[in-house]
């Protein structure tokens, strides 16, 4: 009997099969809020270690963006948090012509990069990085997406700027978002702002001036962590 030989993506599928581990799994359904009407509701983790996941997305970085497909459409999390390493890692390597495919492929499968960490992990290295000496209108559209998920995009992306002191798109864009009712974008927001005043702390206050009396508390939280103490209670008991 001849066997035809195993596929790249059988032996990555049979590695993950190996590594899963049934109760890391159930802390994780339960950290991922996968339970009905929460965010991440009826995903499927098999506990695998994220460092274990970069390891095999470096290992798998030569699959075809048709197998990352396969990956990214999973039910499971953890499949899809490999597409994603597998991809940014492809993008970083790659040439304009890649880069510009990998960058077009994650925008047409935001559906499936729906949970917090999957956005965390590669929305800044693709769509931010891809966008620096771009147009960014998607990244307006996409925050004033319905969908959670795309909202985060839009304000994550924008790291891929801060690095480059160029803090426009993260602050209209924190705009945008300021008044959302989800607590996973007021974290997104006061995160990014936070970044930025690391940057340049006069930018920063400038906008928490304008607005720090009405944006939500967890934004302002996030956005002052790093303040000076004195200054830091002066916002939250809108002294300023």
């Amino acid at each position: 009997m001849n066997f035809l030989p195993m596929t790249m993506l059988n032996k990555l599928k049979k590695e993950l099969k190996s590594l899963a581990d049934p109760e890391r799994a159930r802390h994780e359904s339960r950290y991922f809020k996968t339970g009905k009407g929460e965010y991440g509701e009826g995903d499927i983790f098999l506990g695998i270690k994220t460092v274990l996941k970069r390891q095999l997305a470096k290992k798998y970085v030569d699959l075809s963006l048709k197998d990352v497909e396969f990956l990214m459409t999973s039910k499971f999390h953890d499949y899809r948090q490999i597409a994603l390493f597998v991809i940014t890692n492809k993008y970083i390597k790659g040439d304009d012509k890649l880069r510009k495919e990998i960058f077009n492929f994650y925008l047409n499968h935001t559906k499936y990069i729906n949970n917090w960490d999957l956005v965390d992990i590669s929305a800044h290295k693709i769509v931010g990085d891809y966008l620096l000496n771009k147009d960014r209108k998607i990244l307006y559209k996409l925050a004033k997406s319905k969908d959670l998920w795309e909202k985060r995009i839009s304000i994550i992306s924008t790291f891929a700027f801060i690095d480059e002191d160029d803090f426009k798109d993260s602050l209209q864009i924190a705009e945008i978002l300021l008044h959302d009712e989800h607590d996973l974008i007021h974290k997104a927001v006061g995160w990014v702002l936070r970044e930025v005043g690391k940057k340049d702390q006069d930018v920063e206050e400038k906008f928490l001036k304008k607005y720090y009396s009405v944006m939500p508390r967890t934004i302002l939280r996030y956005a002052i962590e790093k303040f000076e103490e004195n200054k830091r209670q002066k916002y939250l008991k809108g002294e300023i």
